[in-house]
């Protein structure tokens, strides 16, 4: 891991809605090849923070900045920050009407303009990667959610970002499609890439995470390495929420 070139910087970032404040002062920096889970309770502010990385949510004080580019008004950082940080989100948000592979082609064609040849060539090669090219030619609803997840997460490959964002990509599955998920998400951190999951799956956490990061009330409560995290949280509102989870 690069402690020099940090992938994104937070500061003191604050977000409302309707004047209900969602995030309070989180400050929050991650490496490039860092692996960072955000675990916490429901209404912490888990999503909102990591929507805020690609300006899917607009942020209300304080700054963001990711690769060295500050998210703000200026919509050609905010284009170059989402082609370098993808996202795979809970509910998938595939295209129902169109292919496997034409979901993998769109973005590389409209966004990095690759020719038709190198779109496919590319798909094709992201959907390998995640062991669902023999689905293809099939439409999203005609997989099951698992592999609708596995072709998002292809999806996100195709732009080859230098990060990807994951918000709850297995809370939506079964529980005998959430290992094939994982897995996924495990070969990509082995094989190097920066990632920030917010998950509740805690072996996934203690497996790749090199920083698990604790929130509740909209604040980064604590973080630390998964080893100390699991054996020796810092905080009661941490070890409240271990304990409840671990005993569910």
């Amino acid at each position: 891991m690069s402690l020099q070139e940090p992938a994104v910087v937070i500061r003191g970032m604050n977000k409302f809605y309707s004047g209900y404040q969602a995030l309070k002062e989180i400050d929050l920096d991650v490496a490039l090849g860092e692996k960072v889970v955000i675990c916490g309770p429901s209404g912490s502010g888990k999503s909102t923070l990591i929507r805020c990385i690609n300006r899917l949510e607009e942020h209300d004080g304080g700054s963001i900045a990711v690769f060295g580019r500050e998210l703000d008004d200026r919509l050609d950082n905010v284009d170059a920050v989402r082609r370098e940080a993808g996202m795979v989100f809970q509910h998938f948000n595939l295209f129902p009407h169109l292919t496997v592979i034409d979901n993998c082609m769109l973005a590389p064609l409209c966004v990095r303009r690759l020719s038709r040849r190198a779109a496919r060539e590319r798909a094709m090669a992201c959907l390998a990667r995640v062991h669902i090219a023999d689905q293809a030619d099939k439409y999203p609803g005609q997989l099951s959610g698992g592999q609708q997840q596995r072709v998002a997460i292809a999806r996100a490959l195709c732009m080859e970002p230098r990060m990807i964002l994951f918000d709850e990509p297995t809370s939506a599955l079964d529980p005998e499609m959430i290992s094939e998920v994982l897995e996924v998400m495990v070969t990509l951190a082995r094989d190097g890439m920066t990632m920030i999951c917010v998950t509740h799956e805690m072996g996934f956490a203690r497996q790749v995470a090199d920083r698990v990061v604790f929130m509740a009330d909209g604040r980064v409560v604590e973080q630390a390495d998964p080893a100390r995290f699991f054996s020796d949280p810092a905080t009661p509102r941490a070890r409240t929420f271990l304990s409840q989870l671990l005993n569910h």
